[in-house]
């Protein structure tokens, strides 16, 4: 730890630690309108999963009613829900992707 000397008082330099920030999950959630096939396409297009990983979150949204598609920091979660809500919109499935805190 490096001190200087100044007017008579002793400063010591202090390490400032910050801590990481909060990530959030970004969910694909179920509905009864949108095709697997399209759910797979958003994985594979979006989170940048293969085949196989894109159908087991899939067959998760299917039957669990939601699924994790990734963990980011919120600015890139947000840019994630906005990037699939749009491509889900302009191919008329109302896929719904949310984000929550981790």
């Amino acid at each position: 730890m490096a001190t200087k000397h100044q007017d008579g008082s002793l400063l010591e330099t202090k390490r400032t630690q910050l801590a990481p920030p909060p990530l959030y999950k970004v969910l694909l959630l179920n509905d009864d309108f949108t095709p697997m096939d399209f759910v797979i396409v958003v994985l594979q297009r979006f989170f940048a999963m293969d085949r196989e990983q894109a159908t087991r979150i899939m067959l998760k949204v299917h039957t669990e009613g939601k699924g994790v598609c990734g963990v980011y920091p919120r600015d890139v979660a947000a840019t994630k829900v906005e990037q699939v809500t749009g491509f889900a919109r302009s191919n008329q499935h109302p896929l719904a992707c949310v984000m929550e805190e981790n």
